[in-house]
This record gives structure tokens, C-alpha cells and sequence, in this order.
């Protein structure tokens, strides 16, 4: 969502606005009718979009976690692909950098993803999770060249705790609170590296 640089299409503003709701005031406090008049249609108008709320809460949490797998391997290939072979830590570098766009610009997702995950069919919730073990064990691989000597669990679970740091920016504040957009960045960037360095004993 937030790589995207063209004019959304009405599915992806409907989206958006259903996540920022569903964030704000929770699943059951949003009717189709808010949603739909967020971005200037009917509520029943929703429905030549999507089956119901249940359909968009399911997009939105299954969506984001495939565009952060595809996004995380796209990132690696590129690594691979460069004149000079793999750096494993310009692709560690550029792992975190996907994600932090991800945790700066889509903070609406993260909130909506600890509230509500619970809420979908048990084959969507699957799926989500399904993704989600790709994406972290694509980083425990990466990590585990920066830092040979470390073992795999403990990279495991260096690199949920990362993710539980990236992921906390719905609590940093109020948006115009914070340190700019730039700066917020550089610091999360500044931290996720220091947490793998000690864990990799450095």
C-alpha cells in the first residue's frame, strides 16, 4: 500500500478508509454506511466492491502481509541480482527499510492486526499467518549471514522482537508529534540494527 505512487483505485480508497475506522473505533463500531460515505458513496454502494466487512477486513490483513513477503523478496532478489553478488547487510539494511516504510506509513494495519486477527474465518487467519512465517524465516535467513554464530532459534526470535519495535509506531504518538517522517526512520533503523547486533553477540 504505501509503495504504491499512482492514483488508488476506488477498492484500494475504500480499503484504506475501512482500515483507519476499524483502527479509530473497532470492527463492530463502524457500520458500511461510515464507509461508505468516507469515500463518498452509499454504504450499499460497498457492496458492488466487496461481500460485506468481513470481506474487507480480510483483504486488509491477508493483503498486507503478502505485500510484505513480496515486497521482502523482490528486496533480496535485487541484493542477488547486483554486479557485485549478495551483501547480506546492505539486504538486512534494505529488509528493515521495507518495513519501516511499512510501520510509518500503514500504522492504521498494525492496530488492526492486534485487535482483530481473531475476527477472520479460520482459513483467511491461516493464510495470514502462513505469510507471516515466510516473511519472518526470509529474514532469519538474512540475519544468519550478517551473524554466522547465531544460532536459529535465537535469530528467530531477534527478529519477532525487531518486528515488535517496527511494529509499535500506533503508540509512538499522535501523527505531528513525532520527529519527522526522515528522522523517525533513521532511528528505528538506528535501533533495529543495534538489537541484532547484540543479539549476534556484537
Amino acid at each position: 500500500m504505501a509503495t504504491r505512487t499512482d492514483a488508488p483505485t476506488r477498492r484500494e480508497q475504500i480499503l484504506k478508509e475501512a482500515a483507519r475506522l476499524f483502527a479509530e473505533r473497532g470492527f463492530h463500531g463502524v457500520g458500511v454506511d461510515e464507509i461508505g460515505a468516507a469515500v463518498g458513496i452509499s454504504g450499499p454502494g460497498l457492496y458492488r466492491h466487496f461481500a460485506g466487512k468481513d470481506a474487507m477486513l480480510a483483504e486488509l490483513l491477508v493483503g498486507i502481509s503478502g505485500q510484505l513477503l513480496t515486497g521482502a523478496r523482490r528486496r533480496v532478489a535485487e541484493a542477488d541480482g547486483g554486479p557485485d553478488g549478495r551483501n547480506p547487510e546492505a539486504v538486512l539494511d534494505s529488509l528493515i527499510e521495507g518495513h519501516i516504510d511499512f510501520a510509518l506509513d500503514d500504522r492504521p494495519l498494525i492496530t488492526l492486526h492486534d485487535r482483530e486477527l481473531d475476527r477472520l474465518r479460520d482459513s483467511d487467519r491461516k493464510l495470514v499467518r502462513q505469510l507471516q512465517r515466510q516473511y519472518v524465516e526470509l529474514w532469519v535467513e538474512v540475519l544468519r549471514e550478517v551473524y554466522p554464530g547465531l544460532a536459529e532459534p535465537a535469530a528467530r526470535s531477534a527478529v519477532h522482537s525487531v518486528f515488535g519495535l517496527l511494529n509499535s509506531t500506533p503508540h509512538l504518538g499522535r501523527p505531528g508529534s513525532l520527529p519527522g517522517r526522515g528522522t523517525t526512520a533513521q532511528l528505528l533503523h538506528r535501533m533495529a540494527r543495534g538489537a541484532f547486533a547484540a543479539a549476534g553477540g556484537e
